[in-house]
This record gives structure tokens, C-alpha cells and sequence, in this order.
């Protein structure tokens, strides 16, 4: 079993940056691949990013692609994804979720992953 948490969301002006964090308070983040999707108010799950576990290789969405930075600090389990030159658009519940596999042609879609976190709200705007 795992359970995931998410933080680091909340209220960045356009053409700003976070970094989300995503960690386990049950289980190992490691064990397993790591992506990260979106939903805004409305609209369906969207997949932005995702990390393979069996050799950190990453992936990225369109919509995200040249803006966002997925890693994952192995020391400390956890898994980042840091979102710059933020737009409106990009505002949305973001949450980080986990996958049995290790290697992938493209990231899970967002209800083909094993555990989901509860979510953290980031809100772009001015």
C-alpha cells in the first residue's frame, strides 16, 4: 500500500514558478514510477509528466513540454515537479500518483495509475 501526499500548490502570479512535492507517508516512492496529472474546475484529468523508476527516465505532455521538470530525490523519497512560466491555464488541482510498472514508451494515462495523492491546489494568477 501506498499513500501520497502532495504540497508545495498555491496562488503564483503569470509567468511565475513552483515546485510541487510529492512524498510517501506509507510505502516507498521509489519502488515505483512516479507521474504527475492536473485537473482543473470542469475539465477532465490531464497527464503532464511522469518518471520511470527503473532508470529515471522522464516524460512530458505537450501542454507542459520546455516549462515543467520532473526529479526525484531518492535520499529523501520524494518527487518533484517544478512548473515555470506559469499561465492561467495552468491552474488546477495537481496531483502525483504512482505506478506498479518501471518502464514506459509514454506516461499512464491519469486512471491507469496503481495509488493517487489527494491533490494540491495551484492557482495562476495576477
Amino acid at each position: 500500500q501506498l499513500q501520497l501526499a502532495e504540497s508545495g500548490g498555491g496562488l503564483v502570479q503569470p509567468g511565475g514558478s513552483l515546485v510541487l512535492s510529492c512524498s510517501a507517508s506509507e510505502g516507498t516512492l521509489s519502488d515505483y514510477s512516479i507521474g504527475w496529472f492536473r485537473q482543473a474546475p470542469g475539465k477532465e484529468r490531464e497527464g503532464l509528466s511522469c518518471i520511470q523508476s527503473s532508470d529515471g527516465r522522464t516524460y512530458y505532455e505537450e501542454s507542459v513540454r520546455g516549462r515543467a521538470t520532473i526529479s526525484k530525490d531518492s535520499v529523501n523519497d520524494m518527487v518533484f515537479l517544478q512548473m515555470n512560466n506559469l499561465k492561467a491555464e495552468d491552474s488546477g488541482v495537481y496531483y502525483c500518483a504512482a505506478d506498479r510498472r518501471s518502464e514506459y514508451v509514454y506516461c499512464p494515462m491519469p486512471y491507469e495509475y496503481h495509488y493517487t495523492g489527494q491533490g494540491t491546489q495551484v492557482t495562476v494568477s495576477s
